[in-house]
């Protein structure tokens, strides 16, 4: 919370010089799982928040999860930005319907430092290109604090394709502390497929994979998302997706509204 409470001192600041920065388009992260290659550029800062319901169930428990993921954006230069990172407040409920308990925990999501560099733009076959360097940090309540700090590596590729489609690939690789307090590494994947309907408009499908390791790690989690994103101006965007779970590691589905705003 002092890390948010500091960046929108910072958000603040930097609005206070909108009016000096480029008209440029803004270029968000979300609503897909796979990250865009570029960043905000210098001396842009950008918020992106949103609120996201997660449900799961199987034949006994009923699970729900209500969340506010939020990204601040820090362009420290044309090609490089720093990244502040939460799932912010935490509400998640479980139902045992064969005993009619139900429990209730809140509070809030650990927080993610990172980095994002844009490596290169298109050209020709060669994509687009940005690589993401995050930590999670314990730092969020004690019913929702991760084991210690895990780094994570991203590659986000894309490329333009004919009649405003788009393509997008991140592979990535995790280090994640188990509760016996032993490292072990999982992979990261998606893959997107945007179009373009209108200069505001676009929408996509992909498959995503955040967590892809052995079962006594979790196993493999993945997903299909849907989604759609509009731009109310070129610095704003609001936007929706829907995800189904793919298997039973995976939550059945889950649903996020989001709003952008870059400065």
């Amino acid at each position: 919370m002092v890390l948010f409470r500091a960046s929108a001192l910072m958000l603040l600041a930097a609005a206070n010089g909108a009016a000096a920065q480029a008209d440029d388009e803004i270029v968000t992260d979300r609503p897909d799982f796979v990250e865009s290659s570029n960043v905000v550029g210098k001396g842009r800062v950008q918020l992106e928040t949103s609120v996201a319901v997660e449900r799961n169930r199987d034949a006994q428990f009923k699970e729900r999860t209500l969340a506010s993921p939020t990204l601040l954006r820090f362009g420290i230069s044309d090609n490089l930005e720093l990244r502040i990172e939460t799932d912010g407040r935490l509400v998640y409920r479980l139902d045992d319907r064969a005993l009619g308990t139900r429990q209730t925990e809140r509070g809030y999501a650990d927080t993610a430092l990172g980095i994002k560099w844009h490596v290169q733009d298109e050209q020709g076959a060669m994509p687009s290109l940005g690589v993401l360097l995050h930590a999670d940090l314990d730092s969020g309540s004690a019913a929702f604090r991760g084991h210690g700090v895990r780094p994570s590596l991203r590659v986000a590729a894309e490329w333009e394709l004919p009649d405003e489609f788009a393509l997008g690939v991140m592979p990535g690789i995790a280090s994640d502390t188990d509760e016996d307090g032993k490292r072990y590494t999982s992979a990261i994947f998606g893959i997107v497929l945007g179009k373009s309907w209108t200069p505001r408009w676009r929408t996509f499908v992909e498959v995503s994979a955040p967590h892809i390791a052995r079962v006594r790690h979790g196993g493999t989690q993945a997903s299909v998302d849907v989604g759609t994103a509009y731009l109310l101006s070129k610095r704003c965007q609001i936007d929706t997706a829907f995800s189904r779970g793919l298997n039973d590691r995976t939550a059945d589905f889950s649903w996020t509204v989001g709003f952008s705003i870059k400065l």
